[in-house]
């Protein structure tokens, strides 16, 4: 038999359908894509088995009529629909998230290199990981990249990948510890478990063993994210030993001079020139040297670096960003009540013999310092933490030499480490230091014994620190404020839990995470909690402490616990105050205990001292490494008072070494701030993000037309639609059998419409990848477009006859499907690609002389109100005559197609400016005839002006 040939681009009618033919079909076997369908609907047919014709849109009847709503449902629809643009930011159309135009910005730089090699540092809360997935999506959108790999710590992995499916709709592997084992049960013989994947997040603790390691780096993506970034700084800056080996990974990656390289960062320089060249250097090598304050070297820098403060994005191209306009800090101070100050003073007395009796430079001296530490921090936490400390043995007893004894001991007391081996940062240290059998009776019996005293303190009668919580979340809730509470103990979170809950059970209802719990199941925990119009206390401990967005329902952090680390002090309150939170306010209040002999110190040199130096500079950094040695030396005037040390010789020290870190700390944030300043994002032009932004939302539509297109759309389909707070839902049981089949299986209902993210399961998301979204757009299209569909059950029609005061003339608006094929560059090649867009033309007079109107006339004459009816009859007799007078506009339509590829190529050429594939091969050319799927006419109101 013959075989038909179809060039790429044109359309054909298969399976009872329209398709798009894509480039890589051949005459026996074509490569077909639904009209408005995504890659995920691509088909491939054997012409020989299966009947293939030409089909081409014919012109509406003029018995399709509707009214002005009926074609903007279509209009809408058919925008909806798209999957890809044809402008140079193809992946838009396919991702669940309309972005703020300065998080375009990173995405626009991006562009214009040939291999993209970024490094994302907007302050906390600003968005850093949608700008990293836009980036990601683009890449794998327009093929420049095949897979894709997240580096990140294990307690961040999966939301990374909750955020990837849902946003970018990216679906990637966790690869973990704990998922490895199963990944690689169902490898074939030599495959790598990256080669099977295309897509995975993968915790930086899993790739640190060498075998893991060199397989990453022998199967590794063209595309990498690493989150956190300023933790692979180079050893040369005091990292330690784990820094370096991240270090040393990343390098390994960036020498691949075809591999994308996105690092992701709020901290990237924070006053240390030399970690910040580690870093700029793995994007272009000679940032690792070049003099940055030239102009050559900045502007160098400015091609990979993008960092803004919120001032700087909170308005930015008339577009306003939601932030907290105020916070509001609040220290608490309570005092021990007698009991309570009994048993300190016991344990610290025993604290000391510990250290006394230890010897001196010994692993076992090294544990029992750390052990005594750890224990004075869980009697300051609760009664409950002190008890478990107390009978259990010490982590820091395994430690195999000084070095370990030490991260260990530094990981479980200052909060420092940021080793991702320590997953569960939040479990209660021991103070056992010594195996049972070498422990004396009488050590156990002393231990066993403040334990039973600790456990007599639980509750508030005998505990000030639990009663002030009380009093202070009562407060919060009284003033319309949903706190966090953070605690550093899984056994201080779950105590403070069930005391709040007793006391709050008439008012507010109360959960508890920690990091006994996976991450899938503390966001399903924390859902549950904020699911219903209650008042809610979460309390939590740091493992909620980052890379968690919790601004939609709380507004308040509690500070049960000090962080012995300024930085993760300041991720707890940035859980609530970031983009997003609706609340003008947010408070955070800090408990501390004012004859505790612990609170005081850290409260004095590290917390209140971060917050005062983050007011004078503007810039919040942290707290340099000297502090650790600062810290300990302190903890060590507590223990040692009295004992061994000179008490005034002690004093003097460390009021030195207190105003060493004063000056340093200073000095780093001046730096990091003449930083900021020196390296402030200036590659891209507000005027250059300004007209793409217009551009992209002019071809896919403003998000705020999906909420009434649903809405709308479902109501004309027969179903009953009911507002809620965060949407509507709808009662499906009378749509109509079509439109009820294609939604999603297992969909509920009535079936709740949500404008925000997250959305509980089986339950729908206003965004137009939503599964339900689609359902609705593709049957409204379909319905319309199906000569075969019962006319009176479809929403939206293809012609209308509209009798407004808006027109002084007749006026008749063509509503456009232009389809384009893109040839985009890439490294090997270009690459074929088709798109579809869309477009109203209008004009007055006749179409052998039509009078088009600007694009301005067109958006106002599409929001034109019926002043008067047009008889049925009327109307047909019109459209009738409207129809044959537009097939001579064919030429004319088909020109505007190539003036539309014209500026498409203009657009793809500007966004890619400075990137050397622009020049080889990047083409836009329209696929002719223009598709005519709807004729409107607009006509005057008899007797009007």
């Amino acid at each position: 038999m013959t075989t038909a040939t179809y060039a790429p681009g044109s359309l054909v009618r298969a399976r009872g359908r329209e398709w798009v033919v894509l480039p890589d079909s051949r005459p026996e076997f074509l490569l077909l894509r639904p009209l408005g369908g995504g890659n995920d609907d691509v088909a491939g047919l054997h012409t020989a088995l299966e009947p293939v014709e030409d089909a081409t849109y014919p012109l509406p009847s003029p018995d399709d009529l509707g009214d002005a709503t009926s074609a903007g449902l279509l209009r809408t629809a058919l925008q909806l629909g798209f999957r890809s643009s044809a402008g140079p930011f193809r992946s838009l159309a396919g991702i669940a998230v309309e972005p703020r135009a300065y998080q375009l910005v990173p995405l626009l730089m991006a562009l214009r290199q040939d291999t993209v090699r970024m490094l994302v540092a907007d302050d906390v809360g600003i968005g850093k990981t949608v700008e990293a997935g836009l980036i990601a999506a683009e890449l794998l959108a327009q093929g420049d990249a095949k897979r894709l790999a997240v580096l990140c710590s294990p307690a961040l992995a999966e939301q990374w990948q909750a955020e990837l499916a849902s946003k970018f709709h990216i679906q990637a592997e966790l690869v973990l510890t704990s998922t490895v084992r199963r990944l690689e049960r169902d490898l074939m013989m030599n495959e790598s478990l990256f080669d099977r994947y295309p897509h995975v997040v993968v915790s930086t603790d899993f790739i640190k063993s060498d075998r893991h390691r060199a397989e990453f780096l022998n199967h590794c993506p063209d595309l990498v994210i690493v989150d956190e970034a300023h933790t692979a700084v180079s050893d040369t800056v005091g990292g330690g030993r784990q820094r370096h080996r991240r270090h040393e990974l990343l390098e390994d990656l960036a020498r691949d001079p075809k591999r994308h390289l996105i690092l992701v960062t709020a901290t990237p320089h924070s006053g240390k020139d030399e970690g910040f060249r580690s870093l700029v250097g793995l994007l272009d090598p000679e940032l690792a040297t070049i003099d940055l304050d030239r102009p050559h070297g900045r502007e160098r820098l400015a091609r990979h670096f993008v960092q803004r403060r919120r001032g700087d994005i909170r308005r930015y191209l008339d577009e306003d960003t939601q932030f907290p306009s105020d916070r509001e800090l609040r220290e608490v101070a309570y005092a021990l009540k007698p009991e309570y100050r009994a048993l300190f003073t016991k344990v610290l007395d025993y604290a000391r013999e510990q250290v006394r009796d230890a010897g001196d430079g010994t692993v076992r001296q090294r544990v029992r310092w750390w052990s005594v530490l750890a224990l004075l921090r869980t009697l300051a936490s609760s009664p409950a933490a002190a008890a478990a400390t107390l009978r259990m043995r010490a982590a820091a007893a395994e430690a195999a030499d000084l070095a370990e004894a030490d991260a260990l001991g530094r990981a479980s007391v200052l909060d420092t480490a940021d080793d991702e081996a320590v997953e569960a940062a939040d479990v209660t240290p021991g103070a056992l230091t010594e195996d049972a059998e070498t422990t004396t009776p009488s050590e156990r019996s002393r231990l066993r014994a403040l334990a039973q005293t600790a456990e007599s303190l639980l509750g508030p009668a005998a505990d000030a620190k639990l009663s002030t919580l009380v009093k202070e979340v009562k407060g919060l809730l009284a003033d319309g404020f949903d706190p966090i509470v953070f605690c550093r103990f899984i056994d201080t979170a779950e105590y403070v839990g069930k005391h709040l809950a007793d006391e709050l059970k008439k008012t507010a209802e109360v959960a508890v995470v920690t990091g006994t719990l996976p991450p899938a199941e503390r966001q399903e925990r924390i859902r549950a909690l904020t699911a219903t119009d209650a008042r809610h206390v979460l309390v939590a401990t740091d493992c909620l402490s980052e890379g968690v967005n919790l601004q939609d329902a709380f507004q308040a952090v509690v500070h049960y616990d000090l962080a012995w680390n300024p930085t993760r002090h300041e991720q707890r309150e940035g859980r609530v105050d970031r983009f997003g939170q609706t609340a003008p306010t947010v408070r955070a209040v800090t408990i501390y205990g004012k004859d505790n002999s612990i609170d005081g110190l850290v409260l004095d040199v590290l917390i209140r001292r971060h917050q005062a130096i983050s007011k004078a500079t503007g810039v919040s950094v942290p707290v340099p490494s000297e502090s650790d040695s600062l810290l300990e030396a302190l903890l060590e005037g507590l223990l040692l008072r009295g004992v061994d040390h000179e008490q005034l010789e002690l004093d003097l020290g460390l009021k030195e070494a207190d105003r060493r870190l004063e000056v340093e700390w200073r000095s780093v944030a001046e730096t990091e701030r003449a930083s900021r300043t020196k390296y402030a994002q200036g590659a891209i032009h507000p005027d250059d993000v300004a007209l793409e932004v217009a551009e992209v939302r002019s071809a896919l539509g403003a998000h705020g037309q999906i909420e009434p297109f649903v809405e709308e759309s479902l109501r004309a389909l027969g179903a009953s639609v009911t507002s809620t707070g965060d949407g509507f839902e709808a009662i499906t049981d009378t749509l109509t059998p079509g439109l009820r089949d294609a939604l999603p299986l297992g969909f509920v209902n009535p079936l709740p419409f949500h404008r925000q993210m997250p959305v509980p399961r089986r339950h729908a998301l206003l965004v137009r990848t939503d599964p339900s979204v689609e359902a609705v757009a593709r049957y409204v299209l379909d319905t319309a477009l199906d000569s075969a569909t019962t006319l009176h059950r479809a929403p939206a029609r293809r012609a209308g006859v509209v009798r407004t005061r808006h027109v002084a003339a007749r006026t008749t608006a063509l509503l456009l499907r232009y389809r384009f094929h893109l040839d985009l560059p890439a490294a090997d090649g270009p690459r074929t690609l088709i798109a579809e867009d869309c477009e109203v033309v209008a004009f007055r007079g006749q179409p052998d002389a039509p009078d088009l109107l600007p694009t301005d006339e067109v958006t106002s004459l599409l929001a034109a109100q019926a002043d008067a009816n047009v008889p049925a009859d009327q109307a047909r007799d019109h459209i009738a005559a409207a129809l044959e007078r537009v097939s001579a506009l064919g030429p004319l339509l088909d020109s505007r197609a190539g003036e539309r590829a014209d500026r498409l190529l203009e657009s793809h050429r500007r966004v890619r400016a400075g990137a050397g594939a622009t020049r080889q091969g990047l083409r836009v050319r329209a696929q002719t005839p223009v598709d005519v799927l709807g004729v409107y006419l607009y006509l005057p109101v008899v007797g009007s002006r």
